[in-house]
C-alpha cells in the first residue's frame, strides 16, 4: 500500500519537482510527459521550475526546429510534446477529439464526419507551410462557403492533425496562432480506438505521472474509462498495480521512482495550468481540497500556484516591483525564504520576455479570500 503522502512525492519526482536536473529540452518534456501550453509562456515557466539552468531560447529552438510541438490533444486543451510522441497521442485521442469537434458547431454547419474526412488530405497539403488563422478560414470558406466557414474552421482547427507554428516573441507564440501540418503520416479516421496508441499514452503518462487510477488516465486525456482499462488489461506485466491510500487500484510502471514520504520538496513558483496541478482524478494529491476552488475557477483558469512542502500552499502573480506571493496558511520563515530565492529567479527569467506575464488574470486576486501577501 502507498500512502498519500508517499503518491504525492512519486509525482514530484516524476515532473521533476524534487529536484531540478540537468536535462535538454526535449529530454526534459519527454520526461514529464506532457507540458500544459493554453498560455505560451507556461510551458517555458514550466521547465524553469524543472530543469538546471533552463535557458528559455532552448526552448524557442525546440519549438522552431520541432523537436517539441504544441498542439490540442490531452484533454482537448493545448499542450508541448516531444515530437516522437505526437503522433501515437494524437492517434491515442482520435475517438475524443471526433466525438468533440465534429459535432455542435460544426454539424450546425451543416458538416458531417464524412466531410471532415474528405476535407483533410487538402487542408494538410495546404497547411504543408504555417498558415495563420486567417488563411486558414479563407481556405474552408472558398470550399464550403462564408456561411459554413465558422463552424467547419471550429471543428477542424482541433480535429485535424495540426501543430501550432511559432509565431515569434515574447514566447514563441502569440494569442494569434498560426498553424502546420503536422506531416505524421496516415490520418486518423473515425471514432474507433487505437488501442497500441491508447497504451502509449497510458505509459507515458505514468512515466510522467504515476501511480495512477484508471480514472486518473481517464482524466488526464479525457478518454473513456472502458477503453483505458482493456488497454491496462493487455499491459500485464508492463505494468504492476498497487493499493492506494483509499483502497483503489494504482498502476504504475516496474521500478519508477516513488521516494520516502518525508523526501524533502522545495518551494516552486508553479506556472498556470501546470499540469501537475491537472493530471489526476483526484487533485488532492497536489492540491488540498479547501483550496482546489481558489486555485482552479470556475471557468477553467489554473492560477500561478506557490508549491510548499510538494502542496498547493498559495497563488503568485508578477507586479512592477516584485513578485507578490498569498499564501492561503501560515508558512514558515524557511518556506518563504525559499520562495523569495526562487522569485529572484523567475524575475530575471521573466525580466528578458515579459515581466508582468499573466496580467490579464490579474482579475481574480481581489476574489480570493484574505491571506497573508508577502512581496518577494
Amino acid at each position: 500500500m502507498i500512502t498519500a503522502r508517499e503518491l504525492n512525492r512519486a509525482s514530484l519526482s516524476r515532473q521533476l519537482l524534487l529536484e531540478r536536473e540537468p536535462l535538454t529540452v526535449p529530454d526534459a518534456v519527454r520526461r514529464v510527459g506532457a507540458l500544459q501550453a493554453q498560455h505560451p509562456a507556461s510551458p517555458y515557466l514550466a521547465l524553469w521550475n524543472r530543469v538546471t539552468g533552463f535557458a528559455p531560447a532552448d526552448l524557442d529552438a525546440a519549438f522552431a526546429g520541432r523537436a517539441v510541438v504544441k498542439a490540442t490533444l490531452m484533454r482537448i486543451t493545448l499542450h508541448a510534446v516531444h515530437a516522437g510522441d505526437y503522433q501515437a497521442l494524437r492517434a491515442a485521442m482520435q475517438p475524443t477529439l471526433y466525438a468533440s469537434r465534429l459535432g455542435f458547431r460544426f454539424a450546425d454547419a451543416g458538416l458531417t464526419p464524412a466531410d471532415a474526412d474528405e476535407l483533410m488530405p487538402d487542408l494538410l497539403a495546404f497547411a504543408r507551410r504555417p498558415r495563420t488563422s486567417a488563411e486558414m478560414q479563407a481556405w474552408v470558406e472558398e470550399r464550403l462557403g462564408a456561411e459554413k466557414k465558422d463552424g467547419a474552421w471550429w471543428g477542424l482547427k482541433a480535429y485535424a492533425p495540426l501543430h501550432h507554428a511559432p509565431t515569434g516573441g515574447p514566447w514563441s507564440f502569440g494569442l494569434r496562432p498560426s498553424f502546420v501540418a503536422a506531416g505524421t503520416g496516415t490520418v486518423p479516421a473515425g471514432r474507433a480506438v487505437d488501442p497500441k496508441a491508447l497504451q502509449t499514452l497510458i505509459l507515458r503518462y505514468l512515466e510522467g505521472f504515476g501511480p495512477a487510477s484508471v480514472a486518473d488516465v481517464a482524466q488526464f486525456a479525457m478518454v473513456q474509462r472502458a477503453p483505458v482499462r482493456e488497454a491496462l488489461r493487455t499491459l500485464d506485466g508492463a505494468v504492476e498495480q498497487v493499493e492506494g491510500p483509499d483502497g483503489t487500484t494504482l498502476f504504475d510502471l516496474p521500478g519508477a521512482p516513488r521516494p520516502p514520504a518525508d523526501t524533502p520538496a522545495p518551494p516552486r513558483l508553479m506556472a498556470m495550468w501546470d499540469s501537475i496541478l491537472l493530471a489526476y482524478a483526484d487533485r488532492s494529491r497536489v492540491i488540498p481540497s479547501a483550496y482546489r476552488p481558489l486555485v482552479i475557477r470556475r471557468n477553467g483558469d489554473v492560477l500561478p500556484t506557490l508549491l510548499v512542502d510538494g502542496y498547493v500552499a498559495g497563488v503568485w502573480r508578477p507586479l512592477e516591483a516584485g513578485i507578490e506571493a498569498m499564501a492561503f496558511h501560515s508558512l514558515s520563515p524557511a518556506a518563504w525564504d525559499g520562495l523569495a530565492a526562487e522569485a529572484q529567479s523567475l524575475k530575471a527569467l521573466l525580466g528578458d520576455r515579459e515581466a508582468e506575464v499573466y496580467s490579464r488574470f490579474h482579475h481574480w486576486w481581489s476574489k480570493l479570500p484574505e491571506s497573508e501577501v508577502r512581496m518577494l
